[in-house]
Formats: C-alpha cells, sequence, structure tokens
C-alpha cells in the first residue's frame, strides 16, 4: 500500500516553509551583493551610454568648435575629438536624468535595489526546489554543491544567452525585442535542461540529449540586428557586457553558497 503525504500534513507543511525561508534569505543576500556591484562597476556605463543614445555626445563626431582665428593667419585649425569629460562639464547645468556627481536618485536606485533582490530572490526559490528534488534522489546539498549550482545557474539564465545575445546598453543596436525575449527564454530553459541531463544522467543517451539542448539555440542562432549602427561606442560596450557577466557570475555563485547554507540551517 502507497503512503501519500497529505497536502496539509506537517511535513508538507515544513517543507513549504523551507522552501520558502531559504529562497527568501538567499536572495536577499544575493541581491544585495548582486545591487552593490551594479552600483559600482555597471551603472556608471549605463549612465555615460544614455549620454551617448540622447545624443549629448556623439561617437566619432562630436567636435569642440571651430577656431575661427586660424582664417585670419590662413592656417587650418585643428578640429579635436570632444573628450567625454568635456562633454559632462559642457552639459553639467542640464538635466539628463542623472543624479548629482556623488549623489543618489533615490527613485532610480532604490527600485533597481527593489529588482535587483526580487529577482534573486526568484532565482532562489527555483534553485531551492532544485534542491529539494535532487534530496529524493539521494544527492546531499553541500555548501560545494550550493556553488556547482549556483555555477550552473549562471551559465543558464546568463552566460549561455550572452553568446548569442551579448548584455545590451543603452544606444546599442538590436534585433526586435518580442523575438530576442523568445530566444532568450528558450536558450534558457534548454541549458538548464541540457545541464540536468549532463550532471545527472545515467546513460550516454542522456549525456548526448544533453549536450543537443544546451547547443540547440545557438545552432539555431540569436536574432540579430540589419546592421551595427548604434550609438553607443563598441568600447564602451564590450566593457559593459564584460562587467555584467563578471557581475552575474559573484551573484550566482553568492545565491548558490547562500542557498545551500540556508537550506541546510533549516533541517530537522
Amino acid at each position: 500500500m502507497t503512503c501519500v503525504t497529505q497536502p496539509d500534513s506537517p511535513a508538507t507543511k515544513h517543507m513549504f516553509v523551507k522552501l520558502l525561508t531559504s529562497a527568501l534569505f538567499a536572495g536577499f543576500a544575493a541581491g544585495l551583493i548582486a545591487v552593490t556591484l551594479q552600483f559600482a562597476f555597471v551603472q556608471p556605463l549605463l549612465l555615460e551610454a544614455e549620454l551617448y543614445e540622447s545624443g549629448d555626445i556623439e561617437h566619432f563626431s562630436m567636435r569642440i568648435p571651430h577656431d575661427h582665428s586660424a582664417e585670419h593667419t590662413g592656417d587650418e585649425a585643428e578640429t579635436p575629438l570632444m573628450t567625454l569629460e568635456d562633454a559632462d562639464h559642457d552639459h553639467a547645468s542640464h538635466d539628463h536624468g542623472r543624479a548629482p556627481e556623488g549623489g543618489i536618485d533615490f527613485k532610480r536606485d532604490g527600485l533597481t535595489v527593489l529588482f535587483s533582490v526580487f529577482t534573486y530572490a526568484g532565482y532562489a526559490l527555483m534553485l531551492v526546489a532544485t534542491f529539494a528534488f535532487a534530496e529524493t534522489r539521494g544527492i546531499r546539498i553541500t555548501p560545494r554543491a550550493g556553488l556547482l549550482w549556483g555555477l550552473s545557474g549562471f551559465i543558464a539564465v546568463q552566460f549561455a544567452p550572452s553568446l548569442g545575445l551579448a548584455p545590451e546598453l543603452p544606444g546599442n543596436a538590436a534585433a526586435d525585442i518580442d523575438v530576442r525575449q523568445y530566444w532568450w527564454l528558450a536558450t534558457v530553459v534548454l541549458t538548464a535542461v541540457g545541464l540536468w541531463f549532463v550532471a545527472f544522467g545515467k546513460s550516454t543517451g542522456l549525456y548526448a540529449l544533453g549536450a543537443g539542448a544546451i547547443l540547440l539555440p545557438h545552432l539555431i542562432g540569436a536574432p540579430q540586428p540589419d546592421g551595427f549602427n548604434g550609438a553607443s561606442p563598441p568600447e564602451l560596450a564590450a566593457l559593459y557586457a564584460t562587467r555584467t557577466l563578471g557581475m552575474g557570475l559573484v551573484a550566482w555563485l553568492s545565491l548558490g553558497l547562500a542557498a545551500s547554507y540556508f537550506w541546510t540551517q533549516n533541517e530537522t
């Protein structure tokens, strides 16, 4: 005779509380780490990119006004490129949606903090759900396992999609957003499933199926813009993509470690 756990049994309630509390605490911790890194390394690049997007400064085209005194001497005056520092100084008296130098935009920064915490809480909930499933298969959750789970989450959610769709700065050229979202979601799901098969499969066929699932969206190809004519400089976009992925790696490892810690603390 099969024993079925009732939905309102103490064991079920304990599991639900364990899932929820572990996810909330881990998500809060990882979200704060992520948003701190965002403010330190990523947000300054976003603010600079917004200057290019709005046309306040232009890549390779904004120049200092011509020196008309040269016309009287017959010499051609050089017109050097305006630097970002020049543009910031020139527009310091205007409102471009940026916080004052060294100041805080409470609305924007506050929403960034809330979004980061809630996002990582959601990631943590999915992560601890996989912990619960793994334990039913006899897999013990340890800090090392938490780090590996966090690394897998980073690969599925950020690294794999970035191979086709790099983190995008304001002012960069991009394909239709709906098509990109579909490709991103399909890539995340297929990568997560593929990693699960590779990690827990018990046959060569499952390993091959997992590898195929990971490769499939990249073989199809990510949607790309018709041309690369964005307003932001490619150097700025490259730095933004690098920092975003680096920040994501640290945040996901922190999430995996925190989730495994709170999960084991809730054991009875």
